[in-house]
Order: structure tokens, then sequence, then C-alpha cells
């Protein structure tokens, strides 16, 4: 009685030594970093870039050490957390404002024989790293008004097409379309044609009297909504990538109710670089290549992004007059034409698809420019009317060609551009489809925490883990001698398991997340409190100590599973409704029950088996 069989042992042996694998990262604590990076990928990121940061490094008498090139960076580790802000300053200093992005980061210290592994620490939050906060809004009465101008030039089309002669159709409020009509007969021809152009997408309503009838046309509210949620979807992948020149761990950008988005930047203590990266205006223009004969007040000369393209061919002449701006793309994937070679297929709005069409069917054979149109705001250095020297931040307009491709036929709504390496081809679908905010957006809230509090942060939620863990094991001991004994060595193992499990998912610790460890840490021992009460009872009542430790197990388990199932769901729907710091507690509490649901039942039992079982027991010391 009570003996596990053997591939029982070795499975919980086995998941037991798997988490101690995986947890193990948390014990090397990362090194305080600077991470340099370009502010566009086509920048070349080289030897010389960390010899030249090294060098801004020893001049500032700042400690620094294991400088390293990576892919698309440069990292350099520093002695101590204090020194990150001013190692950033005078590293971008010597750089320079305009090309080089420098961000404060954590560097792992994990050995390479554990990260080969796929093992790497739990990613710390913006209360516990330290960083920026920013809860931005979108103006999605903006989209909605420029999608009623184009279907307001729509309509006037498709009313000429149909010979439904208006006297007038106008935009009012930016949400209305009203035609007006000298007679019942042509605004019944408008009426049907509306219809019949713009189903489920325009509510008509007609109005008026006499010589002055009306039609007016509204968006239905399913069609503003969609309208809307581009907007906020489209921001946020705009927001994604121009977070990632910052090359901070783990940065968080998520949409926040109908309108608005959170951006959090652990490891970033600059708010006005943060600022100027998440909410720098790009944007891209179609334009047509001067013909050699054209004047030069009619064209202007632009360089090319990408590095290689430059030093060859240095640039190339357009047309000033611009077919169409990037707020008509909505979407762009790469692909492969029929010889193998990459491509990026472009869609327009219906609006856009006209522009395109009648500015590139009489100009086939000749090549068409696309601009990557970038503002940025640099530090420049003035007097203010005190006579005291003062930062402003400056706005700088770049434009880049960044392809040049030959029209091959009349194009429309959607169409390809080829001649681009694979790479160029992604990184132009990439630009195509998050190069310009769909709508603009303005800062409602933000906030810097500095990482001296992040530290204290650590600091004190260790120390309440370690005095929770202290305070049930002394507990367990006291009350349940042996079996307390096994509850607290499976209380330690629950733990490891959760910091594994955390570990391999990625999940990110917050202060919230550390407060859901101590109430696991409690939650813990419950499963055990119950079986061992259940066992006590037993003995009361006249049962062999072997079958009441039996019993004590097999009768606790529904009890056991109901009290955890029902606590697993409330922690589901917190993280389901919840947002940031809710989400950060539902995470650790959810994987914290399934975690000692395994160590209470399975584990505590396994360990009493190897205490009792098989054996002749005359008193157990519960």
């Amino acid at each position: 009685m009570n003996r596990f069989p053997l591939w029982k042992y070795l499975l919980i042996l086995i998941i037991t030594g798997l988490g101690l694998l995986y947890a193990a990262p948390n014990l090397y604590r990362p090194d305080p970093a600077v991470q340099i990076s370009g502010q566009s990928s086509a920048l070349k990121i080289d030897q010389g870039v960390l010899n030249r940061a090294e060098k801004a490094l020893s001049e500032a008498g700042i400690d620094y050490f294991g400088g390293e090139v990576q892919d698309k960076s440069v990292l350099l580790r520093l002695k101590s957390i204090e020194e990150q802000l001013p190692a950033k300053r005078a590293i971008q200093e010597a750089l320079g404002h305009s090309e080089y992005v420098v961000a404060l980061n954590l560097a792992p210290t994990t050995p390479e024989w554990l990260m080969n592994m796929g093992a790497s620490p739990m990613k710390l939050g913006l209360d516990l790293a330290g960083g920026v906060h920013f809860l931005m809004e979108v103006d999605t009465n903006s989209i909605v008004k420029t999608n009623m101008e184009g279907y307001a030039a729509e309509v006037k089309s498709k009313l000429r097409e149909a010979k439904a002669r208006y006297r007038s159709v106008d935009l009012v409020d930016d949400r209305e379309i009203v035609a007006r009509f000298r007679d019942e007969e042509l605004r019944d021809l408008a009426v049907r044609t509306l219809r019949k152009e713009f189903p489920n997408k325009l509510v008509l309503q007609e109005a008026g009297s006499g010589a002055n009838l009306e039609v007016r046309a509204t968006l239905n509210e399913q069609e503003i909504k969609q309208l809307e949620d581009y907007a906020v979807s489209q921001n946020l992948t705009t927001l994604r990538n121009r977070v990632n020149e910052l090359g901070v761990a783990e940065p968080i950008v998520q949409r926040q109710g109908r309108n608005r988005i959170v951006v959090e930047l652990p490891g970033v203590q600059d708010t006005a670089e943060a600022k100027r990266i998440i909410g720098k205006t790009a944007n891209l223009e179609f334009r047509m290549e001067a013909k050699p004969d054209a004047l030069v007040t009619n064209k202007e000369y632009f360089e090319y992004r990408d590095e290689r393209e430059r030093a060859a061919f240095g640039g190339a002449w357009l047309e000033r007059k611009v077919i169409i701006t990037g707020e008509r793309v909505t979407n762009a994937r790469v692909g492969y034409d029929e010889n193998g070679m990459p491509q990026v297929n472009i869609t327009l709005d219906s609006r856009g698809g006209e522009m395109m069409h009648r500015a590139t069917w009489k100009n086939v054979g000749r090549r068409m420019g696309t601009l990557f149109i970038e503002s940025r705001f640099l530090p420049e250095k003035s007097v203010d009317e005190n006579g005291n020297e003062v930062i402003v931040q400056k706005r700088v307009d770049d434009k880049k060609i960044i392809s040049l491709a030959t029209v091959q036929s009349p194009l429309g709504k959607t169409f390809r551009t080829t001649g681009l390496e694979a790479a160029e081809a992604q990184e132009l679908s990439l630009l195509l489809r998050a190069g310009a905010l769909a709508a603009p957006m303005y800062f409602v809230e933000e906030r810097v925490i500095g990482p001296s509090l992040g530290a204290d942060n650590i600091k004190v939620g260790v120390t309440s883990v370690q005095i929770g863990l202290l305070a049930v094991v002394i507990c367990m001991l006291l009350f349940y001698r042996v079996f307390g004994l096994a509850a607290n060595i499976a209380l330690a193992v629950n733990l490891v398991l959760l910091v594994a499990v955390m570990s391999i998912l990625g999940a990110t610790l917050t202060l919230p997340g550390i407060a859901g460890m101590v109430l696991t840490i409690g939650m813990a021992v419950d499963a055990n409190v119950l079986i061992f009460s259940r066992i006590r009872e037993e003995l009361r009542n006249g049962m062999p100590p072997q079958s009441a430790i039996s019993a004590g197990f097999d009768n606790a388990y529904s009890a056991i599973v109901d009290a955890n199932i029902t606590t697993l769901i409330v922690a589901v729907i917190l993280y389901a409704i919840g947002s940031g710091p809710v989400q950060g507690f539902a995470v650790t509490l959810s994987i914290g029950i399934l975690t000692s649901m395994f160590s209470a039942i399975m584990g505590t039992r396994a360990l009493i088996n190897l205490f009792y079982g098989n054996r002749r027991v005359q008193k157990l010391w519960i």
C-alpha cells in the first residue's frame, strides 16, 4: 500500500530536473548595458561604431567591459546601473543624434550551454527594470473624415456617370455627404445609383423640398467601427516597428479600449528620446521619374535610402508632382513573380487606385519612384530670452528613394513593384504597411520609473517571497512534522517549476507578478493542509496508519481540484478583462495554481510513499 510505480517516480524526477534546468538562468543577474542601433535599417553597424563608443566612454571616465558587435547593433556592458544614463549621453554626443539611437538595456549573463538548450531568464517589467510608460490616443475622427472626403469624390464621379445631374455635393461636419438636386426624378436616379455603387456602406436619407431636394449619405456604424479598428491596428503595427529601433528588451505595445494604445519601454529612462522615436511621423510619396529635359522648377533630386545604391548611383531626379501618398496604401505583401524573383504586391484604396491609374496609363515604360519621408526631432542648443542656453527639439524632414521601378502597364488599385532583392522587398513591404500612421496620435499620459526604483522593487519583492516561504516552512514543520517536511520539499519544487514555466513561456515578471508568487506560496500548501487534516481525522476514527494515508489523499482530491479550478477561472477572467499589472498578477497566479496541484498532489504523495510506503507503521508523525 502507498507505493507509486517506478514510472511515476521517474516522471516526477524528470519534471523536477527540467524545472531546475530552465529556472537556472534566473540565478544569473543581467549586466546594465547600452545598445547602439541605426536610425534606419540601411545604416551599417560595425567595429568602427564600437570603437567610437568605447573611446567616448573612456574619455568620460566610465568603466565598461564586454563590448560586442551584434547583428544590427552594438552592445556595451557597464559596471553599475547608475552609469547607464551618463554612458548613454556620452555615446550619443560622440556618434550624433541624426544617425544612431543609443538605448539603455540589460544584457543577459546566462551561460552559453544553457542558452543553447533554449533556457533564458524571465523578462523584467517596467516596474522592476524601470523605463517609460506612454498612453496614446488615436484620432479616429480624422480617418473617418479622410474616407468621407474620398467617398464625396466618388459620389460625384458615380453621379456624373449615371447622368444624375446635381446642383452640388458637399461634405458637412466631416461625416455627412449632402447632394442637392432640382427635381425628384434626378434625386431618385441618384438614390438608385448610390445604393447600387455603395451597398452596405453608405446610409441614404432623402430630405428637402421644392427645387432644393437633398440626398444625405452617412457611413453606417459597422463601417465606422471597421475604419477605427483599422486605424488603431495600423498604428499599433507602426509603433511596434518604431520601438524596435530602441533595442530594449520586452517592449509592450498594446491596444487599450477602443482608440488608445499603451507603450511601455523597460530600461529606457529618457522620455524625450522615447517620444522622438515612437512619435516621429513617417510617410510615403509616389512620383514619376523626371524626364531629362524637364525644367529644374518641375523636378527634385533625392538620394537613395539604400547605402549601396547611394554609393553606386547617388540619387535620381523625380517630378515635383505627387501621384499619391502612403495614406492611400491599405496593404503590401512580399511575393514572387513567375521567374521566382521577389516582388511587392501593393493594394490601394479606391480613390488611390483611380489616381494611380490616371497617372500611369500615359507613362508605361517610365520609372516611378517611391519616396520614404521621415520626420525626426533632433536636440539643438539655443539661447532663451533670458540668455540661458537651452536644448530645443528641431524638426528635420528626411526624404529618400526606397524604390525606382519601371511601369510595365497601367496601374490601378493593385500593382506590383519588381527589381528588388529579397531583403529589400521585405523592407519595402514593411515600410508601405507601417511607414505612415493611419490616423494622428497624441500623448494622453506619460511617466518615468527610474532604475533605482526598479532595483528597490526587486529587493522588496524577493524579501517578501523569502519571508512568506520561511513562514510557511516553519508553520508546516511545527504543525505536521514529517508530513510538513514533505510539504516543504514539494513547495520548493513548486516554486522552481513556477519560475521555469514563466521563463519558458517568455512571461514578463512585474511587481504584481511577485505578489502572485507570494500568494501562490501561501496557496500551495493549502492542498497539503486538506490532505493532512483528512489523515488526522481518519486516524482519530481508528483507521490504521497506512489506510489513513491512502484515504486522506484519495478523499481530499475532489475538494482540492474544485478549489483550484474556481481560483483558476477567476485568474483567467482577470487576465481577459485586465491590463498591464492585473494581467501580470493573473499570469503568475494561473501558472502557480497548475504547478502547485502537481507538486502538492503528486510530489507530496511521492515523498510520503517513500517515507512510509510498504512499511509497518505503528504511529504517524503528523
